[in-house]
């Protein structure tokens, strides 16, 4: 018998030590590939920073000089366009999962309805709203880019902020309604209060997935080589602009593509990273 369960822990050890084997192996070769991916991004992009990049349109084709200001622009009104949308819904809809539809086939239909959307591809998406608004409107607009991100975006905080609050003790809860104060209150005074760090957290990650989509951006902003605020026409934006000059045959276009592929890694690293630093914090706490 002892012998038996000798020979049964040196065949788990050694499953244990395949295993963390393999996934060491798996790491290694993942960061190899993202180091490698960064550094090249660095090295090119670093090279192709200006002044020009944030002041000067994007130039013509063959043309020296010129910068992404309009993409920049236009990517950045679109984001702004997909939080103001997004967020309030999100929180809202994670809040009633959360808290008012525990143990209910609703919820977790829409918890299942979710993480669908959550893991479409965002050509998908933006297939979608190019049904939805660019073909009954028979343009491309701003205003549809902004919705295919918030479309991408929504999904990220609904998941947030439901897993966020219900981190939050049950404690918390019955000690509130035993005040006899309105679930609606201690809602908003009590579990937001608690669960904030998390959900901001979750709207950084969200901003940070949708700055760089392109797909769904090709088919309803489309681009727009000159400067324009005017939402409800074609406007520039980061991914598109990256997209198509990284595959022309011109070398300023390349350059600019690359600045604009480095700005965009360096964003998204500093929301990822200040979203882990913001929840670490929370969690030290």
């Amino acid at each position: 018998m002892a012998t038996h369960s000798g020979s049964l822990y040196r065949r788990r050890q050694i499953g244990s030590m395949i295993a963390l084997s393999l996934c060491g192996i798996a790491t290694a070769v993942g960061l190899v590939f993202l180091v490698w991916i960064l550094w090249t991004t660095l090295i090119h992009g670093l090279s192709a920073l200006s002044l020009s990049l944030v002041t000067e349109m994007t130039p013509p084709p063959g043309e020296d000089g010129g910068g992404l200001a309009n993409a920049f622009t236009g990517s950045l009104l679109m984001v702004v366009l997909a939080v103001i949308i997004g967020t309030p819904i999100g929180v809202l809809a994670g809040t009633f999962l959360s808290e008012f539809s525990r143990g209910k086939k609703i919820g977790e239909a829409i918890r299942f309805v979710n993480d669908i959307l959550l893991s479409a591809p965002s050509i998908i998406i933006g297939l979608f709203v190019y049904e939805l608004v660019v073909r009954p409107t028979s343009r491309f607009s701003g205003f549809a880019g902004g919705i295919a991100l918030a479309f991408i975006f929504l999904p990220v905080v609904v998941r947030t902020t439901d897993e966020m609050l219900r981190l939050v003790p049950d404690v918390m809860r019955e000690a509130a309604l035993s005040l006899g104060i309105p679930r609606w209150k201690v809602t908003v005074n009590i579990f937001y209060r608690a669960a904030s760090t998390g959900i901001l957290t979750g709207i950084l990650l969200a901003i940070a997935r949708i700055s760089g989509e392109t797909a769904p951006l090709l088919f309803t902003a489309l681009n727009n080589q000159y400067w324009s605020l005017d939402m409800s026409q074609p406007m520039a934006n980061i991914p598109v602009v990256i997209f198509q000059f990284a595959m022309s045959p011109y070398e300023q276009w390349q350059n600019l593509a690359w600045a604009g592929a480095f700005v965009m890694t360096a964003i998204v690293l500093l929301l990822s990273v200040g979203s882990r630093a913001i929840l670490n914090r929370r969690n030290a706490k």
